[in-house]
């Protein structure tokens, strides 16, 4: 199971639920009882046959003659297969022309073909076999064995190793210009399940912000949460909640934390709806007016948000949105750069079936924002040893330009936004 950076700095899931103070009990059982949103038609057929074709113009125009995908979510995406990655291996090969082949043991043949979206032939391997052997048997029998391969970038070294064992002089190269070129564009389906994850998230801040309590810890507030999402509609693995100092430091503290009158409260939290993901946080001062220094740091962040969202353009390198966000920082007194107090990390990363994926807004990174890409928003502010600011919002490229999924709160004495 993999364990991400919510779960682990934050108690999320079962964990947050089993160490939940009775602050939260009420607030949860009343959270269970909110109504469902309408959720969007999950991905279909039609859907996953025309990306196979869009990988396969990608693949010709490449000189890629087949990629090879292990299990995670560019298994998903191509072929419906919903599987975890273990020593056994599950994975397809998808050619240039023609069906692509499932490879999966033998015994998971039935479970495979459950999910299976697409046409493909499921060839099976015993435990005494080499599943790698079917992989090239199947390129040698489309004549592929002399042309380049590719690999997905989160394949395991092992899949190369054995690859090369069994097909000797395999000319191995990176599946990015098809799995990316597929993956990055997002269409219709798939942003209208992204807003549908974005509006309950939204939706479950908004219930969450005004049960908190004194004496409430990071757990309790998880909880109400996730038992929000999940009465929504969504799935929910656990969420990153931080309460005082702990708002300095991105990814928290295993420090105790409880709310307290002035506390600054951070929420970063996504859900998943049919295999896609959101991510929002937002920053809060609880019990007591803010101080000068909290309202000051707030709305440079917000303008930082706003900021990015104006250097986002079709066609600009994706790193510049980060470079016009850390020029306004550093005339503020931030940084430079990377250095704190200021913003330690990139403005924002992609997401779609995955909550981080290619590409971020980083500086340095060239590649052209184009229609389709998706993004967060989230050029937070730190100050070590105080507390940090953080707003997160996700947005879409657009021919026009981004579109949120869910618009930033103007005022930290309103601070929670609105569904796009």
């Amino acid at each position: 199971m993999f364990i991400g950076r919510r779960q682990l700095l934050a108690g999320g899931g079962l964990l947050a639920a089993a160490s939940m103070t009775g602050l939260a009990r009420s607030a949860t059982a009343e959270a269970a009882e909110l109504k469902k949103i309408a959720i969007p038609p999950d991905i279909g057929r039609p859907e996953r046959l025309a990306r196979l074709a869009r990988a396969q113009e990608l693949m010709k125009a490449n000189g890629i003659g087949a990629i090879i995908i292990e299990s995670g979510a560019s298994l998903d995406y191509f072929t419906g297969v919903q599987w975890w990655r273990s020593e056994r291996l599950t994975g397809t090969v998808i050619p240039a022309s023609g069906d692509p082949i499932i490879v999966t043991p033998f015994f998971e043949k039935p479970s495979i073909e459950e999910s299976l979206g697409i046409p493909a032939e499921v060839r099976t391997w015993h435990e005494d076999v080499e599943p790698l052997k079917l992989v090239a048997d199947f390129l040698r029998e489309r004549g592929l064995a002399s042309s380049p391969i590719g690999m997905e970038e989160t394949n395991r070294y092992f899949i190369l190793d054995k690859l090369n064992q069994h097909l000797p002089g395999a000319r191995v190269v990176s599946a990015n210009p098809v799995v990316r070129g597929c993956r990055m564009i997002k269409t219709a389906p798939e942003l209208a399940l992204m807003q549908a994850a974005s509006d309950i998230t939204l939706a479950a801040f908004a219930y969450t912000w005004p049960r908190l309590k004194a004496g409430m810890t990071v757990a309790d507030i998880d909880a109400i949460i996730g038992q929000a999402t999940r009465a929504m509609g969504g799935s929910y693995d656990g969420g990153l909640v931080l309460l005082g100092e702990g708002t300095a430091y991105p990814h928290g503290t295993r420090k105790p934390q409880i709310v307290e009158r002035g506390t600054n409260v951070l929420f970063d939290c996504g859900c998943d709806v049919g295999g896609y993901k959101s991510d929002i946080s937002r920053s809060f001062v609880w019990g007591a007016d803010p101080t000068a220094e909290q309202r000051k740091v707030w709305d440079q962040m917000a303008r930082g948000q706003q900021i990015a969202n104006e250097a986002a353009k079709v066609g600009a390198p994706a790193g510049s949105v980060d470079d016009a966000v850390r020029r306004a920082y550093e005339s503020w007194g931030y940084g430079p750069g990377y250095k704190l107090p200021g913003l330690s990390h990139r403005t924002g990363h992609g997401i779609g079936m995955e909550g981080h994926e290619p590409i971020n807004l980083v500086h340095g990174e060239m590649t052209p924002l184009a229609h389709g890409m998706c993004f967060s928003n989230e050029p937070g502010i730190y100050l070590p040893g105080k507390f940090g600011i953080r707003l997160e919002d996700c947005f879409y490229m657009t021919a026009s330009g981004p579109k949120w999924f869910s618009v930033p709160p103007k005022l930290l004495d309103d601070p929670i936004g609105s569904p796009a």
